[in-house]
């Protein structure tokens, strides 16, 4: 007997699945608010050289070189002020008095409180970097901690600490302080990502897990969209960082009401605890509970039960599961590289950030729920391998159009970041139907770390645009295509039971 039979028993989709996704939902929320914020508090408003004396206002061009375009330079300034004497050679220096930024959009951000500009704007775009290797770490960690120790508690333990260290973020007095406490706040965010997913499957029959993979999702696009309305209306970083940080303490107040998952208790031999939390879904969705026997429960786990240890090693000592493992890390870097590659370029489509932002997310709601259906008419490998190619060679087209076409290239834009996703949604879903329950947290980190491998490298990829424009989105477009094809090699899991243990996977359950 599996745990598929118990679930459907008990009720695999109705009051209690309901409410567990409703207190789910909320930690999935509260991701975007963190995972994007670089987009507001990590910005760089319009500069140019701050000057000493009566002349600073209006700006004489006598002190300030111009540019190609006819603007004031944001990083030089005439050293000595500039000659009458054209037979005088005109030099040119760094900003000796600081800058004046413009803050008609941003009271204050990283990069005007510590001066991340010009020579320095790298250290400014690698505070995103650091955040996403303290995100990658965190789902090695909380991968590992939540298959050894329950969803339930770990969920806990990443709440808690994301709360703490964001807090900590918003009152940093020093580049170096904000940029470990957000990496730290990353890892703690990780675990929000990875542990919340999982649980909300491992309650699920099999026919609805896509419904719940859909549902979560939405829930980060809906921050994503709040993320917007809260950077319009806190300018200042360190207020759009309290205010990002705040609804944790409201997920973990729902925490209380979260279930452990079954499914984990009965792999790990805890046949009192699973039955508790079965009879509370029994008795909520009106089911009987006749069948939940000690006996019953007891085959079960002896199905179910995880032998020893495991660890990430076990991820690649098998061929199919090594197979599995490799290329789902592989789209799940491309996923996130992509995804982070579009979301972080929010400027230069001719509309303002705080609704390029909002557009962003808005589009994402009726993107994932069009995935929805796509999903269960041509499956998981097809719509995964697809939604990749397709956001890339977006991406690609998009480079061949003139900038003065600001409205075509933002609805590309657009179109390309609804697909990309749904290569994310589909990425959560797929995975954790490939991989056995005795392994699940695991390979879910072992794949999250990829994936933010793949959102730390994005910022930095960016800054390649100084050498050359068009080599930023070519290389995206390249990661996608070449990982989207690979997924075709990956077997389909529309329809079928979770695999639990390792033979499940290797015998193609």
């Amino acid at each position: 007997m599996r745990f598929e039979d118990v679930l459907d028993d008990v009720g695999g989709f109705s009051t209690f699945q309901f409410l567990l996704l409703l207190i789910l939902c909320l930690p999935r929320a509260i991701l975007p608010l963190h995972f994007l914020l670089h987009n507001f508090v990590s910005a760089t408003p319009p500069h140019r050289c701050a000057l000493s004396g009566p002349e600073d206002k209006p700006v004489p061009a006598i002190r300030i070189p111009q540019q190609d375009n006819g603007s004031f330079s944001s990083c030089r300034v005439f050293d000595p002020t500039m000659s009458s004497n054209l037979s005088q050679e005109n030099r040119t220096s760094p900003c000796p008095h600081g800058w004046d930024y413009d803050q008609s959009q941003f009271s204050s951000t990283t990069a005007t409180e510590w001066d991340l500009v010009c020579d320095d704007k790298a250290l400014n775009q690698a505070l995103a970097t650091y955040f996403f290797l303290g995100v990658t770490f965190g789902a090695i960690l909380f991968g590992q901690l939540s298959d050894r120790f329950g969803r339930k508690s770990m969920l806990l333990v990443a709440l808690v600490a994301a709360t703490t260290l964001g807090i900590t973020s918003a009152f940093s007095t020093s580049y170096i302080m904000f940029a470990v406490s957000r990496a730290l706040c990353g890892v703690a965010l990780s675990g929000l990502s990875i542990i919340g997913v999982v649980l909300g499957i491992e309650w699920t029959d099999v026919k609805h897990r896509t419904f719940t993979g859909t549902v979560m999702s939405v829930s980060w696009s809906v921050g994503n969209m709040l993320l917007a309305l809260l950077a319009y209306c806190f300018r200042d970083w360190r207020h759009l960082l309290l205010a990002v940080t705040a609804p944790c303490v409201i997920a973990i107040i729902s925490w209380w009401w979260l279930p452990e998952s079954a499914r984990w208790l009965l792999a790990n031999g805890r046949r009192q605890e699973a039955a508790k939390y079965l009879h509370q879904c029994a008795k909520m969705n009106c089911r009987s509970t006749s069948r939940l026997t000690t006996e019953t429960l007891a085959k079960v786990a002896e199905s179910e039960v995880a032998v020893g240890t495991h660890s990430y090693l076990d991820l690649f000592k098998t061929p199919q599961l090594r197979k599995i493992t490799l290329i789902s890390g592989l789209f799940w870097f491309a996923v996130a590289f992509l995804y982070y590659g579009i979301s972080f370029k929010i400027s230069g489509f001719g509309v303002n950030i705080y609704l390029t932002h909002f557009i962003y997310g808005a589009i994402e709601a009726p993107a994932k729920i069009l995935t929805f259906f796509i999903l269960d008419w041509i499956g998981r490998r097809n719509g995964q391998a697809w939604f990749l190619i397709t956001t890339a060679v977006l991406i690609a087209i998009n480079t061949t159009i003139p900038l003065e076409f600001s409205v075509l290239r933002t609805c590309i834009a657009v179109v390309a970041k609804g697909f990309s996703e749904a290569a994310f949604t589909t990425a959560f879903l797929y995975s954790a139907e490939l991989y056995p329950t005795i392994l699940r947290q695991c390979g879910l980190g072992y794949t999250s770390c990829l994936c933010r491998i793949g959102s730390s490298l994005a910022p930095m990829v960016m800054l390649l645009e100084d050498v050359w424009p068009p080599l930023p989105p070519l290389i995206f477009a390249g990661t996608g295509i070449f990982s989207g094809s690979l997924v075709f090699l990956l077997p389909e899991t529309l329809n079928i039971r979770l695999p639990e243990n390792v033979v499940d996977v290797e015998e193609g359950r």
